[in-house]
């Protein structure tokens, strides 16, 4: 990732807090093991209007920049930790089968440059 995690986090109608957001940067740095193209990353943690059946929601956005094209995963919860961690956990799966893909598209085009290779 080219610019540091710690900017890319905003907080809207939430207190800033330093763990929160130690958190999210350890988060971000574990998602560049699954893919290494990240370009450019931004995280919103905000905690909308309370909702006049479910109570008082907090939304957690991770949006990633990727060569190729952006992901966004949101994820809303009673707790900002939990929203925090389903959202990462949702984008951790996200990059695992967009590499698995990118792997399998690779082999199949070594595959076929050996069968015409072979004959």
């Amino acid at each position: 990732m080219k610019s540091a995690p710690n900017d890319n986090i905003v907080f809207r109608d939430i207190d800033k807090s330093a763990a929160l957001a130690d958190t999210v940067s350890r988060k971000l740095h574990k998602l560049e093991r699954y893919c290494g193209d990240i370009i450019r990353s931004r995280v919103v943690l905000e905690a909308p209007h309370q909702h006049k059946t479910k109570g008082k929601q907090y939304k957690a956005s991770v949006e990633l920049a990727l060569s190729g094209s952006p992901v966004t995963i949101s994820n809303e919860n009673e707790s900002i930790h939990r929203a925090v961690n389903s959202a990462f956990e949702s984008a951790e799966r996200c990059l695992k089968e967009r590499s698995e893909r990118r792997k399998a598209k690779r082999h199949q085009g070594l595959s076929a440059a050996a069968v015409v290779v072979e004959e």
